[in-house]
């Protein structure tokens, strides 16, 4: 009867706040970013009156997901690109790690009836990948490995010829089934980079309309800030003219908006889906209106802005959630969770204690770095709220299990099991990578707070505050041995971006580790989010 209770309440309770994560306003508007959370390198694309929507996620597994939307507002998603990626030991923490690299920048892409992605992961500069399926919603499958093509563009143009734009600026011929480059293709440099460009100039998207190649890709400006530019040209080999299309500080913030796509909808009306960095939460997505004015695609509004608030394209959708409450109720790991490189699938189970996800250790690790089976979602803005309920009495000595704002950079809530008893402690921890491997070359862990534990059911909540200001990247813990009074450990935690790392946003983590033997586990009762 309990576990029906809390079954019931949670359920009740993750509908509640899949509603209110939303940037969906309610009364037919919508306030920009329009997702505030960790999605980098946007490429949408239309399909009748849905669109869909893929992100990097690098190193988290499964990898490159796919999110469905029918008013541009409201996201779920849908399925991943791949459930596993074992190109090399590093994608499963051995012989090295993949933090920060692994999948980036894909291409979505659909034609004559199927869906194409492609991608290039940043550790295997040889290689890129080309997936295929005719249900997003279902299984893809490995096409092709073909070159690396750095933040490329797939591109099928109207004569069925196939192509991928990349780089700053270059152009080369796929073979018509796209299972590598066609030998005597067109492979060409489509345009020079002028002297007002620094070294940042990449993100390509391609498209074509009303028979005009337009070529968007972001741009730093010497002494200006991030913007997004676009190349057009009358024949696909140019020559190319160029044109900002956005420049504007949003959010109290003046590193501008750039990177991302532009598509229509059914009615002809365009739009732009363009990402802005924003330090700990990562880089997110703004939606804005696309005019085109002299056979150019202006994005923002008349004043070439973000809008702050602006009207839904589509009218009475349900909102959409991607960091979602969960009581583990379900057969199967609901798709809004990614685990921290390839999971050890014998160490955790949905059904060896039913409503409960069992966390076991798996070999002894010196750190969280090193934890294969550490459980992730994306924590959000402006502010961000996630508690943990924790089972530990089957833990070990020397385990080590809890709860982390998860970067390079974390704020852990951790109990460890020391000669038979157990403490909570918050602490600040750090990794340093081998520049070449990303194999961990140090950890840094200075705690800050140490209690001794007499219960072993424990409540973990970690609270992120991402508006500009004073309070940016916030990040404050609490415990509860009641999940009714609460009790905040530690000093505030500032979490920041870092692209030489993770190169992500910070993620809500929820993990289990061996630092002696494994043998151990703990179960995960619920996960309760708001926003």
């Amino acid at each position: 009867m309990k576990r029906f209770l809390i079954t019931a309440i949670m359920s009740v309770c993750a509908l509640t706040f899949a509603s209110a994560q939303s940037s969906d306003n309610g009364d037919g508007t919508f306030s920009n970013p329009v997702i505030w959370a960790d999605c980098p390198d946007p490429d949408v694309i239309r399909v009748g009156e849905d669109y869909y929507f893929v992100s990097t996620t690098m190193h988290l597994m499964p990898g490159a997901p796919i999110m469905h939307s029918k008013d541009l507002v409201n996201w779920e998603i849908i399925s991943y690109i791949y459930d596993r990626f074992e190109e090399t030991p590093r994608y499963s923490l051995e012989e090295g790690t993949v933090y920060g690299r692994g999948q980036w920048a894909t291409s979505l892409r659909y034609h004559n009836g199927k869906f194409y992605a492609y991608f290039t992961p940043n550790d295997q500069p040889a290689k890129g990948y080309v997936y295929t399926t005719e249900d997003p919603r279902g299984k893809w499958e490995r096409h092709a490995v073909i070159p690396h093509f750095h933040d490329a563009s797939l591109f099928f143009d109207t004569d069925g010829r196939a192509y991928m734009v990349y780089g700053t600026g270059q152009i080369r011929e796929l073979k018509p089934d796209l299972t590598g480059v066609l030998e005597g293709g067109l492979d060409m440099k489509l345009f020079e980079r002028d002297r007002e460009e620094n070294s940042l100039l990449e993100g390509s998207r391609m498209i074509k309309k009303d028979g005009r190649y337009y070529l968007l890709m972001i741009s730093w400006p010497r002494g200006g800030i991030r913007r997004e530019v676009c190349y057009r040209a009358d024949h696909i080999t140019g020559p190319y003219e160029k044109k900002v299309i956005l420049e504007t500080p949003f959010g109290g913030l003046a590193d501008g908006v750039a990177q991302g796509t532009i598509f229509d909808d059914p009615q002809g009306n365009w739009y732009g889906f363009i990402f802005q960095d924003r330090g700990g939460v990562g880089r997110i997505p703004m939606l804005m209106p696309c005019t085109w004015i002299d056979g150019w695609p202006m994005l923002g509004d008349k004043d070439g802005k973000v809008p702050e608030i602006m009207q839904k394209p589509v009218q009475g959708q349900e909102r959409k959630a991607l960091t979602v409450s969960d009581d583990f109720s379900g057969e199967k790991l609901g798709l809004w969770w990614q685990w921290n490189h390839n999971p050890v699938d014998e160490a955790w189970s949905l059904t060896e204690r039913p409503g409960y996800l069992r966390l076991k250790t798996n070999k002894a690790v010196p750190s969280i770095y090193h934890a294969r089976n550490t459980l992730t979602q994306r924590m959000e803005g402006p502010t961000c709220q996630a508690t943990v309920a924790l089972d530990l009495k089957k833990m070990k000595n020397g385990d080590v299990a809890g709860f982390s704002a998860f970067n390079s950079d974390a704020a852990v809530l951790a109990v460890t099991k020391r000669d038979g008893k157990l403490y909570l402690t918050m602490s600040e921890e750090s990794v340093s990578l081998a520049n070449d491997t990303k194999a961990i070359t140090g950890v840094k862990r200075n705690v800050k707070e140490e209690i001794p534990l007499k219960k072993k059911t424990i409540y973990l909540r970690i609270e992120g505050d991402f508006r500009p200001g004073a309070t940016k990247d916030q990040i404050k813990c609490y415990y509860s041995l009641n999940n009714k009074k609460w009790h905040k450990i530690g000093p505030d935690y500032i979490t920041r971006f870092d692209w030489q790392r993770f190169f992500m946003g910070t993620k809500f983590a929820i993990f289990n580790y061996a630092t002696q033997k494994p043998g151990g586990y703990v179960d995960v009762d619920w996960f309760e989010y708001s926003k």
